[in-house]
């Protein structure tokens, strides 16, 4: 099948050491037209080495956020469909054309990577049945890879609002505006590979941070919906 022109966004913050290989990667996926690295404020050489490998370059002069930096990229691409994509997937980016098919098939607006489970124990598992749950208490949905940053999308399925979540509450957030809006979200399994914070105490801080961004979210939508059904009369 001959797939439509896709564009890829990608934000980046001090990955001068993992851009390269994922931008190289991407070069063997025929289909995609247009690469744009949004560099939110990094102090290594990432601006660099995405110029070195031909990429588009956003420099934003501050650290931003991640989702502020989806939406400068977003700005910046026109093709039909889009790649959100981290930047530390190294070779294994080159499974992103896994999350191309449903969408240029037709048969979903939203398509986002299912990693396989890494070998041995990286955390309590917290963050990732809280936003499962989350997602399940706010659509009715139920979805497995409710974090994962690795995301493709039909053009007229974006939406800034969408990206308007700061920190680590961005996929959730993220995840339950596009399924209230009826959107047609599936999940795709990949040989995906990326960082995974372990069981020491930066990693805890980490998921921690994550709960702490989540939960905020999930409060913040849970009394919007009992909002709602007030003025409704639903209550």
């Amino acid at each position: 099948m001959d797939y439509p022109d896709v564009g890829v966004v990608i934000p980046a913050y001090n990955e001068g050491e993992n851009i390269g290989s994922t931008l190289r990667a991407l070069k063997s996926i025929s289909c995609i037209r247009e690469v744009v690295v949004v560099d939110d404020g990094s102090i290594d050489n990432t601006a660099q080495v995405v110029l070195k490998e031909g990429a588009r370059l956003i420099k934003l002069e501050r650290n931003h956020g991640k989702g502020y930096a989806l939406r400068q990229g977003l700005k910046a691409v026109s093709s039909p469909i889009v790649l959100v994509l981290d930047a530390d997937l190294g070779e294994s980016a080159v499974e992103a054309v896994k999350l191309i098919q449903p969408i240029a098939e037709g048969w979903a607006d939203v398509a986002i990577a299912r990693f396989p489970c890494p070998p041995g124990r990286h955390g309590f598992g917290l963050v990732k049945g809280l936003s499962r749950i989350g997602v399940r208490l706010l659509t009715g949905k139920d979805l497995t890879a409710v974090l994962s940053g690795q995301r493709a999308f039909k053009r007229e399925a974006i939406t800034p609002e969408f990206f308007k979540y700061k920190r680590f509450g961005i996929e959730f957030g993220m995840t339950v505006d596009l399924l209230t809006h009826g959107l047609r979200v599936c999940e795709v399994d990949v040989e995906m590979t990326h960082r995974v914070t372990g069981l020491n105490f930066r990693g805890i801080l980490h998921r921690a941070r994550q709960f702490k961004d989540i939960f905020c979210v999930l409060v913040a939508k849970l009394l919007e919906k009992l909002g709602a059904k007030k003025a409704y009369g639903f209550d």
